[in-house]
């Protein structure tokens, strides 16, 4: 069944006049867009290589096959792709003048951006656990973590990013764009493009709302939840030592947690009066460019097992 405009009862496939949106990006100064042409371009080259070294090192180092580096890999491998929906396409406008993207490209970068934003949320939360198992549950680590259930969480995580991403740009799919075409961001992130639908988006408002308390609040209570008994156990230990050896095998995934969820909950979290355009931005460049970015350093410079790993690989 096709919508109809609930104000005017029309084919809303007849208001979609637009073919191209035009983005704005973070600055009309083309000095300005150089500069950051260079920055973005370096922490892209950055963000690929660390992340495809940490996926080759977790493939072929024997000390790294367990399942902390199985959902690390997971996340590397995500990361290449959620920086790389966003960052080329970004460097290009930096040096064009006519900064356009086609409609379905919109859609299509949006739909990734989404899923692979949601299944960063379910990924984290499955880390966590690994590590709650690992510290509250050492002795039966190896019956509880089996590669099975390694599969099937990175498997559930994927899955629900994609759901997610599908129920958002299928509500947005059904609104009129009918002008004007230009969106205040650098990329088609959903809030954006909603603002530029001549039809009342209430609903997929409230959507957006209730899947970001599923996808993000959701897993992130629960990753509280788990670090509260994580912190509870590494108290109970006798030693400091033991204490600060336990504690690390957390600290860069609380790190990484804490960059993550810290931007994306400002995101999408606050009320739609407080959003401010450059805010948005920034917040979103944080948490797809930024974030991506510093994952593989902050899990290889905090890792003696990644570094052990790398020197190995480097002798041979």
């Amino acid at each position: 069944m096709i919508p109809h405009n609930a104000t005017t009862g029309m084919n809303i496939s007849t208001y979609r006049t637009i073919e191209e949106f035009i983005l704005l990006g973070l600055t009309s100064q083309k000095d300005i867009q150089i500069v950051l042409f260079v920055v973005f371009l370096s922490s892209y080259v950055i963000s690929l290589t660390g992340n495809i070294v940490i996926m080759i090192l977790s493939r072929i180092s024997c000390r790294l096959h367990t399942p902390m580096y199985f959902f690390l890999r997971n996340l590397s491998f995500l990361d290449i792709w959620y920086t790389s929906s966003i960052v080329p396409e970004m460097l290009i406008h930096f040096l064009s003048v006519r900064k356009s993207i086609s409609f379905h490209g919109c859609v299509a970068q949006m739909f990734i951006h989404l899923s692979l934003g949601g299944t960063e949320c379910y990924l984290l939360l499955s880390m966590a656990y690994d590590r709650y198992v690992a510290i509250c549950a050492p002795l039966h680590y190896t019956n509880i973590i089996h590669p099975a259930l390694c599969i099937k969480m990175a498997t559930g995580s994927w899955i629900g990013g994609i759901v997610n991403s599908i129920v958002h740009t299928v509500f947005a799919l059904q609104l009129p764009y009918c002008g004007p075409n230009v969106i205040n961001h650098f990329f088609c992130e959903i809030p954006s493009v909603l603002e530029l639908a001549c039809a009342d988006t209430s609903l997929n408002k409230t959507v957006i709302f209730f899947f970001a308390m599923l996808v993000v609040m959701g897993p992130f209570f629960l990753i509280l939840i788990t670090y509260g008994y994580i912190i509870s156990s590494i108290l109970k230990i006798s030693t400091s030592l033991g204490r600060r050896k336990a504690f690390s095998t957390c600290a860069s995934h609380i790190i990484v947690v804490s960059l993550f969820y810290g931007t994306i909950i400002f995101m999408y979290m606050r009320p739609g009066s407080t959003h401010v355009a450059n805010q948005d931005k920034m917040a979103t460049l944080f948490y797809s460019v930024i974030t991506p970015m510093l994952n593989p350093l902050i899990y290889t410079l905090r890792n003696k097992d990644v570094i052990g790993a790398l020197v190995d690989i480097t002798r041979k």
